[in-house]
């Protein structure tokens, strides 16, 4: 696979900066603290240019699952996977509110969209922080490795680990997301385990359009949590469920799709 370079580069700078943040105090949207938290989240992309490097320096071609970025039509894919992210989410509000939980209200998302400076500034930091940051590397230069020696699904779920576990140091950065909900709660615990399914459906929207798709599927989970503002543990849970089961959906209806193509003739068992 070769990823230790990625790993190690990724987990080293992103923890570094965030650790710095950490150590700093107050806000990430305040100076100093901004700094290092911004650079933090960059640490995928970090990673995915050292392995780039070294690939060039090496002469070494791309894995063979990678899926270029400039493919054309296929990045019509990218707007339809954003629609579904966004409604996987909403549904998950809705059906929150009918088990009992919140009822869904944009009044606190239209005062963050407020508090951003307007929707094109609060939609740009959306795309900045965590889509165009963390899938160049996550799907755009791991995923692809991975599927060389393991299936998608142990591919997706072990990303999904890994990904879980880089996300800790912002638990400890008071007024991000994750500190609001706290590492040792429901709350926390629905966040973590929503990476999983979440690295499932950004790897299948890899597959169909590359780095672009899974960055719009990222952005429109992310965006639609914030702007219904789902914090507490039963709209987390919705999410969570949601999300799992249209990862389920979408991969075995993709495997069943390349079944004839992988028949055990043409694989060589017989």
């Amino acid at each position: 696979m070769k990823l230790g370079l990625f790993f190690t580069v990724t987990f080293s700078t992103t923890w570094a900066c965030w650790l710095a943040a950490i150590a700093l105090g107050g806000s990430p949207t305040s100076f100093p603290t901004a700094v290092p938290y911004l650079l933090g989240g960059f640490g995928p992309v970090y990673g995915a240019i050292a392995v780039r490097i070294r690939r060039g320096r090496r002469g070494e071609p791309m894995p063979a699952r990678t899926v270029p970025w400039w493919q054309g039509p296929r990045l019509l894919w990218a707007l339809p996977l954003l629609v579904l992210a966004s409604a996987t989410v909403l549904v998950a509000a809705v059906l929150a509110d009918l088990l009992g939980g919140p009822a869904v209200d944009l009044t606190e998302g239209r005062e963050l969209i407020a508090t951003a400076g307007g929707i094109a500034p609060f939609l740009v930091g959306m795309l900045v922080a965590g889509p165009l940051a963390e899938e160049p590397g996550w799907r755009g230069t791991a995923y692809p490795r991975l599927l060389a020696s393991m299936s998608r699904i142990r591919a997706g779920l072990l990303l999904g680990a890994v990904w879980a576990v880089w996300h800790l140091p912002l638990f400890f950065i008071s007024g991000t997301v994750q500190a609001d909900l706290g590492l040792v709660s429901w709350s926390g615990l629905m966040f973590t385990l929503s990476v999983f399914p979440m690295a499932l459906l950004t790897g299948y929207a890899y597959e169909q359009a590359g780095v672009v798709a899974a960055m719009a599927v990222h952005f429109g989970v992310n965006t639609t949590i914030a702007l219904l503002t789902l914090t507490s543990p039963v709209p987390l849970a919705a999410v969570l469920t949601v999300l799992a089961a249209a990862a389920i959906v979408l991969l075995t209806r993709q495997k069943t799709r390349e079944a004839p193509r992988t028949s055990p003739v043409a694989a060589g068992r017989l």
